[in-house]
Formats: C-alpha cells, structure tokens, sequence
C-alpha cells in the first residue's frame, strides 16, 4: 500500500510533539490545491497517514506545519516575529506505490527533516 505519513519532534523537550497543526498542498499548475488538514496525536504523529491507496499521485506537494503555535502553547516566548513559525517543507512524490515519511524535527530557532521509512 502507498502512503505518506509525517511525525514531529520537538528537540527543545527531546519528546514528540503533540496537537500541532498540519495542512498538506498538492502543487498544481494553477497553484496550491489543499488535500487535508490534521493535527499530531501524543505521539507527534498524525492518527491516519496524509495519504494512502494502492498508489498516490505522484507530483510536487508541500507540508505546513504551525511549529511557532506549538511552542507558543508550551509558554515559550518567541520573538516577534517568530524566528521557525510556519514551516514549509516542499517535496516531490516520484513512486506512486512507494511509502514517504516526511518528518519535522523543530526548535524555536531551527528545523531539519529527511525521508524516514
């Protein structure tokens, strides 16, 4: 089964991030065509992958993930504006039967991620 699937990890706590919002965005030739919106569980994962069948349309989409609310609702004080606030992630989708993983390891002040499996 195909499938795209994110997690976050918030590296100030060293723990999973929970309730943070996600949008996922197909790019398209007349722009941003928005596919689901979702929000991390306890586990910093989402309850359901962002995408899955026997295949899953292959193309460019983005990940938007609200990291400043995250760290906002924690107490953090961020600066105005906010160093990591909205992160954007843009990938490519080039298997329609593969699996991508698509995590965000985030910080007030820095973010990394990579294809997971």
């Amino acid at each position: 089964m195909a499938r795209l699937s994110t997690h976050v990890l918030d590296t100030v706590n060293g723990i999973p991030a929970p309730n943070v919002a996600i949008t996922l965005y197909r790019l398209t030739a007349s722009g941003r065509l928005q596919i689901i919106q979702a929000r991390t569980n306890a586990d910093g994962r989402t309850d359901q992958p962002l995408l899955s069948g026997d295949t899953i349309p292959t193309g460019v989409y983005e990940l938007d993930f609200e990291a400043g609310d995250y760290f906002r609702g924690l107490g953090i004080k961020l600066p105005d504006p906010a160093f990591v606030d909205r992160v954007t992630l843009r990938f490519g989708i080039a298997e329609a039967g593969g699996h991508y993983h698509v995590p965000l390891l985030a910080s007030p002040w820095t973010y990394s991620t990579y294809r997971g499996s």
